[in-house]
């Protein structure tokens, strides 16, 4: 019933935004910022030991937001790969991620909104947790949609100004998406073993901050905050962190960290020992080329 009601208050949203589109579309802001950073280590007879290693990481982020007398709809597409090469090693995935946001408010207030959001979750490729001897097998502990994260929600967003943004809901659906059968067998990521999909029912709450914080340096945080109410009280977290230092027109640098955490989430080591639920934590570091447009 929730998403039905979701789906049909969304449909509508876009009716009527469709219809002011057509009259005039100067209430779009759309933009984004392409960035290819490069890491590379290189040792000759070097006495400290280390691998030759080579690194590259993809990253395009776009947005498209519109507002219009009472409305407001935001939508948000984030797009990460990376790749590491190091000593003998073959190639390994060093980053990957597939994030979408689209939100939708209808003005109740000078500062709240009624509004109503999808998030979609997930990555590109396969994930290994990789073999310490060439007698071992790397083993497989992610896919493209395995896992995926899909949240939909109604609730009130609170806008003061463009910096900030506080999305509140009591009324939210979680769906946990495993579409891959060795792993659905494994029960991974909270599914039952030998199911594909979880729903919870919960609340969510999503904390964006985008501010100029010095010349040239712009960070911008999102913290989502989910809890079921089954298990009311365990509260799944994922905060993405990003700080952007402009040096030139083209030349920027970079900090991504990332701290998740998620009591359906047991981590396993490369021993495969389950060692339980732990925090989650990654950061890069990267220079290279991005373009802002």
């Amino acid at each position: 019933m929730i998403r039905n009601l979701f789906f049909m208050f969304l449909a509508l949203s876009c009716l009527n935004l469709s219809a002011q589109e057509s009259q005039d579309t100067s209430y779009w802001k759309k933009g984004g910022t392409a960035a290819l950073t490069f890491s590379q280590t290189s040792l000759s007879n070097w006495s400290g030991g280390g691998d030759n290693a080579i690194s590259t990481n993809a990253q395009l982020n776009l947005f498209a937001n519109y507002t219009k007398a009472k409305n407001a709809w935001d939508n948000t597409l984030k797009l990460e790969y990376g790749l590491l090469k190091q000593g003998d090693q073959g190639v390994r995935k060093s980053i990957d991620k597939i994030d979408f946001v689209t939100k939708y408010g209808h003005q109740a207030s000078k500062k709240w909104y009624y509004s109503a959001l999808l998030d979609f979750k997930t990555q590109f490729a396969k994930g290994y947790n990789y073999a310490k001897n060439e007698d071992e097998s790397d083993v497989k502990v992610s896919n493209f949609m395995a896992p995926a994260y899909i949240l939909l929600s109604l609730g009130m967003d609170y806008k003061p100004n463009e910096t900030f943004s506080a999305y509140i809901s009591p009324i939210t659906g979680k769906t946990t998406v495993v579409n891959d059968d060795d792993l659905s067998d494994a029960g991974a990521f909270g599914v039952d073993p030998g199911d594909k999909i979880r729903t919870e029912f919960g609340a969510l709450s999503k904390l964006t901050l985008k501010k100029t914080i010095a010349k040239n340096v712009d960070l911008k945080s999102t913290l989502d905050l989910f809890t079921a109410y089954e298990t009311f009280g365990n509260i799944d977290v994922n905060w993405d962190l990003m700080i952007n230092m402009k040096v030139n027109k083209f030349l920027t640098a970079s900090i991504n960290t990332t701290l998740v955490y998620d009591d359906d989430v047991e981590y396993v080591n490369k021993d495969g020992v389950n060692k339980g639920v732990k925090v989650q934590f990654k950061e890069i570091l990267g220079i290279g080329l991005a373009y802002s447009f």
